[in-house]
């Protein structure tokens, strides 16, 4: 629906135009503020829906960003008012901060929908707060544009670049070696997260800041400008006079993130080595938005890209340098026909006109498509199989070539923490061929389907030089992990799915070219397997916990919750006074 309120005025006219006790009440309650009357005149109210707090690190500057936004929607004659949404902090939210992203984007929907907004500005950073948001104005459908905080500055540690994330499993990894002390990491931690922003690295955030100028929803280089960086605020301010034109324009999400944008943002995903998280918050944003999207077409879309962009956890670069490379529009001119050009994005022009003009300067960053850093295929693989009947994802460019390959014995853990638990054991029967499986971390069972997945390697393979085995798991990957992790497994254990029947011993055949997952034993055995199989007891009894396991859907299907899937537009309430 795109009701706009009353007698064809602006949907905020309901409130601030409103004759009588009505409009007295909505105005007179404003003024304590100190606005003037003139806000009132019919100008275009938009919302900046901010997801600042100290709880969320990555956001914590937001507030200054959302200064500049009201500075630009002044500037373009609209009234800019900030309101509050939940903050989702991966750094410190636990058990992870995707049990609250469907949270946040019913918050954020019902907070745009209830007020007396014409468009809205969403201000994110952290891995959740993007797609939380971009979520919640795909299911409202006003006028939006999303302004990302930016990455942190690049880590500097013993005359080296560090990335935040990927530096810390590696670290992690030296300490259980005993290559590395306590009191280093320590005063590595400092070097790692130097200013304002989200990781550096190419993780989540950063690929959902992509993903979001991908899709035509931020300004074109919004992505990669450093959280630092003025011309942050200055593309913050440009966010805010555009918002007021798409108002004028009734550009909508809707009409933005098509499925042809779908594919651009699932290409460049390829492109520039972006996390599998991607996977899961580009599903459930096509599903508020109604837009036909499947698992199966990240595989088949990325297959013909190559990985352009060296960064970390697949090369060797940063944020900054990307930034400094030219940033996504560099990647999406050079994919050229790769990509669709006539989608509309929220500058008014399409994809094409954005980076026509785009050029790179540093091609050890961004790569060509004749010379990639990476050949075509080596994007997210979706694999199938008895292991997997509903699909699971790898990310090659992060895993080790002669693994993608492979065949070995099931270790099997119930829990991340019971594998945590013996995992320095010098006794643990495990080697270098031996498959992992950590089960017990899905969306229902975990809950929440936490970043566990690429668990550290036994201390003891680590010492003999070992570097990566193949692990499998019903949970997710940070985007700034790496190794031959398969993720994503679905339908997950605590629901029953395949994973839960594995057993110490078991072969498991990993075949990523032929784009298979296999467990190696009879389907009689599954059988008399499953029906003696039980279901983990609830996690959660009460509260969103609760009501999230009871509606969330599974990994193949983006775990939005049931009953948010499409959008109900942004009609205007009904009379409260």
């Amino acid at each position: 629906m795109t009701d706009t309120g009353t007698h064809g005025r602006r949907r905020s006219a309901a409130w601030f135009g409103a004759e009588g006790r009505s409009g007295m009440v909505y105005r007179s309650w404003m003024r304590n503020q100190g606005y003037t009357g003139e806000v009132f005149d019919g100008r275009p109210v938009i919302g900046i829906a901010t997801t600042w707090s100290e709880l969320a690190p990555c956001n914590s500057h937001l507030q200054r960003v959302a200064e500049s936004v009201k500075r630009g929607v002044w500037q373009a004659g609209g009234f800019p008012l900030e309101f509050p949404a939940m903050a989702l902090g991966e750094t410190l939210m636990r058990p992870t901060a995707m049990l609250y992203r469907n949270l946040l984007a019913m918050e954020a929907e019902e907070l745009m929908r209830a007020n007396p907004l014409d468009g809205v500005v969403l201000l994110s950073g952290c891995d959740k707060t993007t797609p939380g948001l971009l979520m919640a104005a795909s299911s409202v459908d006003l006028p939006a544009i999303m302004v990302t905080g930016g990455p942190m500055l690049n880590g500097k540690y013993r005359g080296g670049d560090v990335g935040s994330g990927t530096q810390v499993w590696r670290f992690e990894a030296e300490l259980a070696a005993g290559r590395m002390t306590q009191e280093e990491c320590f005063f590595a931690e400092g070097c790692m997260a130097r200013s304002n922003g989200h990781c550096m690295t190419m993780g989540t955030a950063s690929t959902m800041a992509s993903m979001a100028e991908a899709l035509g929803m931020q300004l074109p280089f919004s992505a990669s400008w450093p959280a630092v960086d003025s011309r942050r605020y200055e593309t913050a301010q440009r966010a805010g006079q555009r918002i007021v034109a798409m108002v004028e324009e009734d550009l909508r999400p809707s009409q933005i993130m098509t499925r042809e944008a779908f594919e651009n943002a699932i290409r460049v995903n390829a492109a520039i080595g972006g996390s599998t998280n991607a996977v899961i918050h580009l599903l459930a944003i096509a599903g508020r938005l109604g837009v036909p999207l499947a698992l199966d077409d990240f595989d088949a879309l990325a297959r013909e890209v190559p990985t352009l962009v060296d960064l970390q956890p697949s090369g060797r670069f940063l944020m900054e340098d990307f930034c400094y490379a030219g940033g996504l529009p560099v990647v999406m001119r050079e994919l050229g026909a790769l990509l669709h050009p006539e989608p509309t994005t929220v500058t008014g022009r399409t994809v094409a006109e954005n980076v026509a003009d785009a050029e790179c300067w540093n091609r050890e960053v961004i790569r060509t498509l004749d010379e990639p850093f990476q050949e075509a295929g080596t994007g997210t693989a979706v694999l199938r199989g008895n292991l997997a009947p509903n699909g699971a994802v790898i990310k090659q460019s992060a895993a080790s070539r002669h693994l993608l390959t492979h065949r070995g014995r099931a270790l099997v853990f119930d829990t991340p923490e019971d594998y945590l638990a013996v995992h320095a054991d010098e006794d643990l029967p495990v080697d270098e061929n031996t498959v992992l499986v950590i089960r017990g971390s899905g969306p229902r069972g975990y809950p929440g389907m936490p970043e566990v997945s690429n668990v550290v390697l036994p201390p003891k393979l680590l010492r003999k030089g070992v570097e990566d085995m193949v692990r499998i798991c019903d949970g997710r990957m940070s985007g700034t992990g790496f190794g031959t992790v398969v993720l994503h497994v679905s339908p997950e254990s605590a629901v029953g799915g395949p994973l839960a029947l594995v057993r110490d011993g078991d072969w498991i055949t990993l075949d990523v070219p032929a784009r298979t997952l296999t467990l190696d034993v009879g389907e009689e055995e599954l059988e008399r397997r499953r029906a003696a199989w039980e279901p983990p007891p609830p996690v959660a009894d009460r509260g969103w916990s609760r009501l999230y396991t009871e509606r969330v859907l599974q990994a193949d299907q983006g775990l939005d919750l049931d009953f948010l899937v499409g959008g109900s537009g942004h009609p205007v309430p009904r009379e409260s006074h």
